[in-house]
């Protein structure tokens, strides 16, 4: 190539680093995209919903997840029919994207030479620039547009370091490698559309932190995954709480019912039905003692209480 030829090109690529859109979405776009969340951000933009909100997210129920959301407008959250690693087990953790599309030699290279601009890594695949930016309670989601052969995003050295990075595990519309040492790694999980002994070949990873789609879900950056073995569910994180203290104060009133009627205390119609004031006293109570640590508030425990436990 000569040097007017060399020239051409470099102009190029100095053009598209400058004008094009990014691979990794800026904060101030993930901002936009999530500006329903009022709380605080990660630097990258993302919205930080608490640890305890969450945490205690695993002890909803899928049917519980896709009612709330349901409700609110949000009917096209829930995906199913995975391939899980370990069936059994539920994860949780907030929302790190890509998108991979099939590998043509220009759109190729000028991924490269964005990602080289954004200062990504120039050693190894680039498919591990997603895993370069995890963080504690992510959860990496990957667009792998569900290809099996040549689709592997990891095998187990990157699933460790996956599971060492955020102490979590993935979500891939598409496949992995390295089943059974996947299966070894303690803590570490998948839920993916396929596994296959090949490597991966002839895909770009055209997007970071920006929309994907997984099957039937649009999913966000920040969004907070609920994963169990029958299903995934994205939830908007401006929802997440109001979903947890939901499901947490059915599951509370649950709880306190069984105890009333375990004790014979009170006819069965009383419990089930609108709890009268001395119920309510108990159930205030019995909730000051609970063991465990409560995303629910008090003050939302007695909204609850004042519409007669309904």
């Amino acid at each position: 190539m000569n040097k007017k030829a060399l020239l051409v090109l470099a102009l190029m690529v100095s053009g598209f680093c400058a004008s094009a859109q990014r691979v990794g979405s800026s904060p101030e776009h993930i901002q936009a995209l999530t500006s329903k969340w009022q709380g605080e951000r990660f630097p990258d933009g993302r919205p930080k919903v608490p640890d305890i909100v969450v945490e205690r997210l695993k002890n909803c129920t899928l049917e519980q997840v896709w009612g709330y959301m349901e409700r609110k407008g949000y009917r096209n959250q829930v995906e199913r029919d995975w391939i899980i690693l370990k069936p059994g087990e539920t994860m949780t953790g907030r929302v790190v994207t890509a998108q991979f599309m099939p590998t043509r030699p220009d759109l190729d290279s000028l991924v490269r030479a964005q990602g080289k601009a954004e200062g990504r890594s120039q050693k190894g695949g680039i498919n591990i620039w997603p895993i370069d930016i995890l963080t504690k309670g992510d959860v990496y989601v990957a667009d792998g547009y569900g290809k099996i052969k040549d689709g592997t995003l990891i095998g187990s050295s990157l699933g460790n370091a996956i599971y060492g990075k955020t102490g979590n595990g993935v979500i891939f519309y598409g496949s992995i490698r390295d089943m059974q040492e996947l299966r070894d790694t303690k803590g570490f999980n998948a839920w993916v559309k396929g596994h296959h002994p090949s490597y991966i070949k002839d895909m770009t990873p055209t997007a970071i932190n920006a929309p994907i789609r997984i099957g039937e879900v649009t999913v966000l950056p920040g969004d907070i995954v609920f994963a169990n073995e029958y299903g995934v569910a994205f939830v908007p994180a401006h929802l997440v709480e109001g979903l947890v203290s939901a499901s947490e104060m059915t599951a509370l009133r649950d709880e306190f019912e069984r105890y009333l009627l375990q004790q014979s205390k009170y006819p069965s119609g009383e419990i089930h039905g609108d709890w009268s004031d001395k119920i309510k006293n108990e159930f205030r109570t019995w909730v000051g003692k609970y063991p465990k640590k409560l995303a629910v508030t008090q003050k939302e425990i007695e909204a609850y209480l004042a519409k007669d436990g309904h």
